[in-house]
């Protein structure tokens, strides 16, 4: 064990000792309910495009904040005690769900009585190609954002309810906008052949962007395991690239680009851009809601495959 874990293992261990006198069975939502002398809901998500879609929805009755920050990786993501502490003061923890967040539900479910949401409940499941567990990028399906939107809306009201008709309004006005957003790209997509209707990253993780806008997805690896990056994995990629004559790769903003630069070495076929998938972009990179990622990611994946 490095000494890094060993120091992040005592600090949780202290926060558990400092937490168990006070959790108990977990409280449901109406015993969370926002006590009249707080300025809104305090409100936690586990990464930062879930915390868009909150705010959206909770506009200004929330204070919103996420947990992994922009640029790393939410598989896996370990915990700092300062972040547990931010979960456990929360009314609310939002997780996407589909086992993303599984090493977190692990640490809170000991130390905190936060209500743990997940807001993929009621999406069917896209499985990883060759295991059963479910892929958890739904979110790159806007029209499954819905579903999303509507979970956030409920747990709100639930335990706010004074304001429920302002979140049943902010959430009307977002649906409309992803309805916008899921014909704008089906529009724009329209234009690249369906020879080249294949999306080649890093990680397989555009699986539910491909079934809903008619694109084979292939990635070097099916989800971050540590263990990816093989010379057969790259072997396979190499001759599909080839195989398709694709005019394009993509990268992610999250993982490391060096694989797919050993596909582009191989190949010669060029990256066409870095893509966004598991984190929104830092402010200036006209990626920096959800709408405005999912839009960035169609204009590199037309600008890459639509010559």
């Amino acid at each position: 064990m490095s000494v890094k874990r060993k120091i992040i293992l005592v600090l949780l261990l202290a926060v558990v000792l400092n937490f168990a006198g006070g959790c108990g069975e977990k409280n449901n939502m109406a015993q969370k309910q926002v006590p009249a002398e707080k300025q809104g809901l305090q409100i936690v998500t586990s990464f930062s495009i879930l915390s868009d879609l909150v705010k959206n929805v909770a506009g200004d009755k929330a204070a919103v904040e996420y947990i992994v920050p922009i640029g790393e990786n939410p598989h896996d993501y370990e915990m700092l005690p300062s972040e547990l502490q931010k979960v456990t003061d929360a009314d609310v923890f939002f997780i996407n769900g589909f086992g993303l967040e599984g090493g977190m539900e692990r640490i809170l479910g000991n130390v905190t009585n936060t209500p743990v949401v997940s807001l993929s409940e009621g999406i069917t499941p896209i499985p990883i190609v060759g295991d059963d567990a479910p892929d958890p990028h739904a979110w790159l399906d806007a029209s499954l954002v819905i579903t999303y939107v509507m979970n956030i809306r409920d747990t709100l009201i639930s335990l706010d309810p004074d304001n429920k008709r302002e979140y049943k309004h902010n959430a009307e006005v977002y649906i409309n906008q992803l309805n916008e957003l899921d014909s704008w790209i089906r529009e724009q997509v329209a234009i690249i052949p369906q020879a080249k209707r294949i999306i080649v990253i890093s990680e397989n993780a555009f699986k539910y962007y491909g079934k809903a806008y008619g694109f084979q997805t292939e990635g070097i690896w099916e989800l971050n395991s540590h263990e990816e990056g093989t010379p057969q994995q790259i072997s396979r990629v190499v001759d599909l690239v080839t195989n398709k004559g694709l005019p394009a790769v993509f990268v992610e903003t999250t993982v490391d680009k060096r694989y797919m630069q050993t596909i582009v070495n191989e190949t010669g076929v060029p990256i066409a851009g870095a893509v966004y998938t598991d984190a929104l972009g830092n402010k200036g990179s006209g990626a920096d809601t959800y709408i405005n990622m999912m839009k960035y990611n169609t204009e590199i994946f037309v600008k890459g495959l639509g010559n």
